[in-house]
């Protein structure tokens, strides 16, 4: 029986990928809406990533654990990708970023009430402010000694605390803040703030450790991906279903 050309060309290009697939291993902490282990999908971004590596034949798993320990992982070649990554020269030193695929403001928080408003570095003199171990605010941020870092295990537990007066902030991307916040405690957002101008407007990318032998085919497949699914249109459903305004043109 002859084959036509076409559907020959199709099964050889089908098998090519099916040849070619990986189980890729992801892990980091949750970050609703981007990454949430308590809902099927798995939030914003998981469905993204696994949209964008489906159309390259692969498969991702993730498993969710400290931040910390997600970011040795990924550079010690114990788990794959980092699945929501903020860019800072230190990583960029020991990881292979990918094209972003979500853009977030990062934001103080406050208590409702307190006139505080961030004019740069210097309005934070004297602060106490809390952060999580492992993130990245950015390295003038980070080496500033004009007020105090106070690190937290995750935004919930600075939440807590910046309620009961032991901080005078804490910071995150406000998305993912409100988010949080909303599973764990609702009646806190009524007695919080988000400052209006952000700390930084922070683009989110799949990272790999540059010692990972598979780095660029890993990071190179996501980004094909991720313009399949921007152009078919897989992209804009996602976020539509989430809420959220389309990211990144």
């Amino acid at each position: 029986m002859k084959v036509p050309p076409r559907l020959l060309a199709a099964c050889l290009m089908a098998l090519a990928v099916a040849s070619n697939a990986m189980t890729i291993t992801a892990a980091g902490d949750p970050y609703p809406p981007y990454g949430d282990p308590k809902i099927p999908d798995g939030g914003l971004g998981m469905e993204i990533i696994r949209a964008a590596y489906k159309t390259q034949g692969h498969e991702v798993t993730m498993e969710y654990v400290p931040w910390a320990r997600a970011e040795a992982g990924v550079k010690n070649g114990s788990y794959d990708i980092v699945p929501f990554t903020w860019r800072t020269e230190a990583r960029a030193k020991v990881l292979l970023f990918s094209s972003a695929f979500a853009v977030g403001n990062v934001r103080f928080i406050k208590r409702k009430g307190d006139p505080f408003e961030f004019n740069g570095l210097e309005s934070l003199n004297g602060k106490r402010i809390g952060t999580v171990l492992g993130y990245g605010y950015g390295d003038a941020f980070m080496q500033s000694t004009a007020f105090v870092r106070e690190n937290g295990k995750d935004l919930t537990t600075n939440i807590k605390k910046l309620l009961r007066n032991r901080i005078d902030l804490t910071l995150e991307d406000e998305i993912v803040a409100r988010a949080a916040i909303s599973a764990e405690d609702p009646l806190a957002l009524e007695q919080i703030e988000f400052v209006r101008t952000p700390l930084s407007v922070n683009p989110l990318y799949v990272t790999a450790g540059l010692q990972n032998p598979k780095a660029q085919e890993i990071i190179g497949a996501f980004n094909k991906g991720l313009e399949v699914i921007k152009a078919n249109g897989t992209y804009d459903r996602i976020f539509r279903k989430y809420g959220v305004e389309r990211a990144v043109r």
